[in-house]
């Protein structure tokens, strides 16, 4: 089963792209957030309906996403392999129920779909498959895996001197894979200024704080000495992350990496920064304290 687009989802998307685009800064942050907050509610209640899914991860990632998909990338949802989009990979897999939430609320297939996550034989299994969603650019979970991917889809941009961008999320922890850091000198090399890379700097991974298991600071010296153009931002101000990923650059610039500051279950007070939700399931009490919680900030 391949799901389908919403019929007029890609006019409507591209009109809320432009209203944003336009809009004052306060007036655009303050709908992105509504927008974030809502994908965070349909994201809980996929989590807690299927019994599965990684909510920790999921809301830290929520407000990069929703800025992505709602004033950033220039893509078409009726017509997800429409060559010139602009491509986002989600390296960090298993934060799959944050893509999927987004990608219904932009259209690419009902929202309503989002019911079947983790059923059987559904498309919306616990990590993207590009095969059955439409709008995933491929398929993740492994981690270090999706970074090197979008690094080959930039360089395939750049030798058809395509200005669509690739844009990457990584997670913090998953950055401990050394394959990135492969992936990190390719990109360099290549001078692949439309590629960026965001990292989810929320400093837990599974079990532990990720300086604890194996410490990544100075993380933006690292990046800086792999040649990468280096930036810190607030990874849940939407307004800051607007300004950081709508900036134009050139198709021999530095490669762009965003290190976002984020929390873990950020939105939720009893899972923020607690390492145990990394892919705890909320129970029914906990899902309706969560959900009074989301609604109301």
């Amino acid at each position: 089963m391949v799901l389908a687009p919403v019929p007029s989802a890609t006019a409507r998307l591209a009109g809320i792209r432009r209203e944003l685009r336009a809009a004052p800064p306060a007036e655009r942050a303050a709908r992105l957030r509504e927008l974030a907050y809502s994908i965070r509610r349909s994201d809980l209640e996929m989590i807690s309906r299927a019994g599965q899914g990684h909510i920790g991860g999921d809301f830290s990632a929520a407000d990069i996403v929703t800025v992505l998909y709602f004033a950033v990338l220039d893509v078409r949802p009726e017509e997800p392999e429409w060559a010139e989009r602009d491509r986002f990979v989600l390296s960090k897999g298993h934060a799959a129920g944050i893509l999927y939430s987004a990608l219904a609320h932009a259209g690419f297939f009902p929202e309503a779909e989002l019911t079947t996550f983790m059923e059987p034989l559904s498309p919306l299994n616990g990590h993207p498959n590009r095969r059955k969603v439409p709008g995933v650019e491929t398929s993740t979970g492994p981690l270090g895996h999706g970074f090197p991917v979008a690094v080959g889809m930039a360089v395939a941009a750049k030798l058809d001197g395509s200005h669509r961008r690739t844009c990457v999320l990584t997670g913090d922890g998953e950055l401990q894979e050394g394959s990135n850091w492969e992936a990190a000198m390719s990109a360099s090399q290549q001078r692949l200024g439309r590629l960026t890379v965001i990292v989810d700097r929320n400093r837990f991974q599974q079990g532990a704080a990720t300086e604890e298991t194996s410490g990544l600071d100075p993380l933006d010296a690292k990046w800086a000495s792999f040649g990468f153009d280096v930036r810190a931002v607030d990874g849940h101000d939407h307004e800051a992350l607007y300004q950081a990923l709508s900036e134009e650059r050139s198709l021999d610039d530095r490669p762009l990496c965003l290190i976002a500051d984020t929390t873990k279950g950020k939105g939720v007070s009893f899972i923020e920064d607690r390492v145990e939700w990394h892919h705890k399931v909320p129970t029914a009490e906990q899902t309706a304290a969560a959900f009074e919680e989301l609604t109301a900030r």
